[in-house]
């Protein structure tokens, strides 16, 4: 069914108020999935209701959390996001790397004790609107093992970058550090379908295409293997050892039923291009770069996709049936 964003919006915050979600919680954190809606990308939208709605109600999320800076020299902070959804302290985060970033040229802002972020090239995307070059990591609960292991000791770390255009929507690179997001994995589990081989292994590190084994018990493959890898173990350490904020391994699954609260760590970089090669000569380098990979058939700008889905979405966003029935409910109980 078809559904306007207004009345996505409504929906989402009611549910999550329902849950125990603060006024301000709810608004950041459903704004935030409908406009992963509006971007082509239900794996992390309205879905995630239903998800948000049973960490509030099972204590895994605390619904009255107020975040707090507990850190902060000249070009960055720490937030302490008292165990709440994350968005409202991850909008706190990025005003603070875009104000300090002016100031000082680049800014880095800490959360801890934090959970489920969404989608990160979603996050900052106001920090291109201010004309800044933006990245955005998270650590998440064990997915990715160590490079010849078998068990899952690093999350699949989400990372993303955004760099402003002039008079164009900005280049969006977002992805995870494993072959396929875990999203994909659960909704292939909830429709009773099989996954490919190469997305994920067993609790006996082998291969595996059955999603549930692969969500209850294994591991995800790490993109470009042993690299793959690396880089995971890089961003784990941005994420927790700089926030004090726990590794994969000392956070329950998102998706388990009963668990800990998270207590998961992000890290947000804004860089001010007029602190370096000055505003001008950044955009026509971006512009000479963007020309060259599109005289080449075929090339696609990281994050177009999602902006012709936001034009798309006006006419409305289709939602399934079962999933708006479950959210409905979810308002109501």
């Amino acid at each position: 069914m078809k559904k306007s964003a207004e009345a996505l919006l409504k929906l989402a915050r009611t549910a999550l108020e329902k849950a125990g979600a603060h006024s301000k919680m709810a608004e950041a954190a459903a704004h935030h999935l409908v406009r992963a809606e509006e971007q082509g990308l239900p794996t992390h939208g309205m879905s995630r209701v239903p998800f948000y709605c049973a960490m509030l109600k099972n204590g895994r999320a605390d619904g009255a959390a107020q975040p707090a800076m507990v850190a902060d020299r000249a070009g960055v902070c720490l937030i302490d996001n008292k165990d709440g959804l994350p968005y409202v302290s991850v909008q706190w985060a990025l005003d603070e790397v875009t104000q300090r970033a002016r100031r000082n040229g680049i800014a880095f802002a800490g959360i801890r004790n934090s959970a489920h972020v969404g989608v990160l090239g979603i996050h900052l995307l106001p920090v291109a609107a201010a004309g800044l070059a933006g990245f955005a990591f998270t650590n998440s609960p064990a997915a990715i093992p160590a490079w010849g292991g078998k068990k899952g000791l690093f999350g699949t770390n989400p990372v993303a970058a955004v760099f402003p255009r002039k008079n164009q929507q900005p280049i969006v690179i977002d992805l995870a550090l494993t072959t396929v997001v875990r999203g994909k994995i659960m909704m292939a589990m909830k429709r009773g379908e099989k996954i490919p081989e190469g997305w994920a292994l067993d609790r006996h590190g082998k291969p595996t295409t059955d999603p549930k084994e692969a969500i209850e018990h294994g591991s995800l493959f790490p993109i470009g293997g042993a690299k793959g890898a690396m880089l995971a173990l890089m961003f784990e350490l941005i994420c927790a050892s700089l926030t004090g904020a726990a590794i994969g391994t000392e956070a329950d699954s998102f998706f388990a039923e009963k668990g800990n609260k998270p207590r998961i760590g992000q890290a947000f970089i804004a860089i001010d291009p007029a602190a370096l090669a000055g505003m001008e000569k950044f955009y026509e380098r971006v512009e000479t770069v963007v020309a060259t990979m599109q005289a080449d058939p075929g090339v696609r700008l990281p994050g177009a996709r999602r902006f012709a889905s936001e034009k798309a979405s006006k006419n409305g966003i289709e939602v399934a049936d079962d999933l708006l029935a479950q959210i409905e409910k979810l308002c109501t109980t």
